[in-house]
């Protein structure tokens, strides 16, 4: 048992003017039905370095099927982990119970025990002749301390308590906070093997927070980077856009190349690095950090082409011109949405006829009217060096609106009457 370090309000800089008002109904509702529940991870971290949080993230010690009772507007989701998300219109707060490290002898016990789980916490029994380990769905809960022991690094594994207002600290996250240092909780030579994401978020944290990577995370990255291959594509995919919408891109994909973790994840961008790249990249995070949060106008396909534009040439040809393989577009061997490649060659192609002279207000209204006009504008707001050309596109979107697509309503066809029917009275 670790005895933690709690951090009273007049210690520490966190408001709860600052903390999401619907984050703290769910708090003081899970309290008032015996519940501990406290603010994790990012959004205490954030807090505390006077950075808005981008989610409101609640550990508890209640079960999901307890958070479902308690909460009308609670979906449960997950298969491996099951989540609680509470929705307030369009915003969730995630709703997590607090979970130990999973050990080896956690299968053969949640085999034995699950009759004593509720249905939803189950484990999925092996599939006969599978030589793959089950899916335990929610089996390790554990207590406030497990849970921190288990996050990634040491600036994440805060909590926050709304009710006495204090700040808890298990596992040293407020030293390194103020040494402005990212730590790995445990080995990290162990926690980038169970996890090889992990390194690309060190590496994301690092960036993002200006804070510098403890020396050991740097070894282990230099060790294991080659296991960055094993790591999910899908997932991968996403965390290298989350590093394009950071704000902080340039400076992200310039210490994954230092540790050489780029080559291993997308070696023709390691190996096309270019002051055209980095131009382009920090083009991009000038536009994010004008918004503070990410708009929605920075689309998958505005990330994808800023990232590769510069690197490789896209095949901009008509879709039946085109020999798929070599048409293909993709980050290393992570997959990338054929909608969003064909987005990108499409936003690509109207550049040209957007940075023309005066057009006629007939070809102008054309332009306007195509699908990936709103995306091409972001591209020209980004990328062109033409400011007399996007002045006058932003004057005519300012003075016309961008058209939206009429719905089409479809009526349904009403039944011919049968003529040799009998009329009766």
């Amino acid at each position: 048992m670790v005895e933690p370090l709690v951090v009273p309000r007049s210690a520490h800089s966190i408001s709860r003017r600052a903390i999401d008002p619907d984050a703290l109904k769910v708090l003081h509702r899970l309290r008032k039905y015996k519940h501990t529940a406290y603010l994790v991870g990012g959004s205490v971290r954030d807090l505390l370095v006077d950075r808005h949080p981008k989610d409101f993230d609640i550990g508890t010690s209640a079960h999901p099927h307890e958070i479902k009772k308690l909460f009308k507007n609670c979906w449960i989701i997950g298969r491996r982990f099951r989540l609680a998300h509470i929705k307030f219109g369009s915003k969730t707060i995630e709703v997590a119970t607090f979970r130990r490290q999973q050990t080896a002898d956690d299968i053969p016990r949640a085999e034995t025990e699950h009759r004593t789980i509720p249905s939803e916490a189950k484990a999925v029994p092996l599939e006969s002749g599978t030589k793959k380990r089950p899916v335990i769905r929610d089996n390790n809960f554990g207590s406030a301390e497990e849970d921190a022991f288990r996050r990634d690094f040491t600036v994440n594994g805060l909590f926050y308590d709304a009710a006495t207002l204090s700040v808890i600290d298990y596992v040293g996250g407020l030293t390194d906070l103020h040494n402005r240092l990212i730590r790995s909780i445990g080995d990290p030579n162990e926690r980038f093997i169970e996890d090889p994401v992990r390194m690309v978020r060190a590496v994301s944290f690092s960036a993002r927070l200006n804070f510098r990577l403890d020396l050991p995370i740097r070894k282990a990255i230099e060790r294991h980077k080659q296991e960055i291959t094993k790591a999910s594509p899908a997932r991968m995919t996403e965390e290298l856009y989350k590093m394009l919408r950071s704000g902080v891109s340039t400076a992200t994909y310039k210490l994954l190349l230092k540790l050489g973790l780029l080559e291993q994840i997308a070696p023709e961008i390691a190996n096309g690095v270019s002051k055209q790249m980095w131009k382009s990249l920090q083009a991009l995070d000038n536009f994010r950090n004008r918004f503070t949060s990410c708009p929605s106008s920075l689309t998958n396909a505005i990330l994808l082409g800023s990232l590769l534009n510069p690197v490789k040439q896209i095949d901009l040809r008509p879709q039946r011109q085109r020999d798929e393989p070599e048409a293909r577009v993709s980050i290393g061997q992570l997959p990338v949405a054929k909608k969003d490649v064909e987005r990108l060659r499409q936003l690509l192609l109207l550049q040209p006829r957007l940075l023309k002279g005066e057009l006629p207000s007939r070809s102008q209204t054309r332009l306007m009217h195509r699908s990936a006009f709103q995306e091409a504008l972001s591209w020209m707001t980004i990328h062109t060096k033409d400011k007399e050309a996007l002045d006058r596109w932003e004057t005519l979107v300012a003075k016309h609106g961008i058209p939206t697509k009429k719905k089409i309503v479809r009526r349904r066809r009403r039944r011919p009457r049968n003529k040799n029917m009998e009329i009766t009275n």
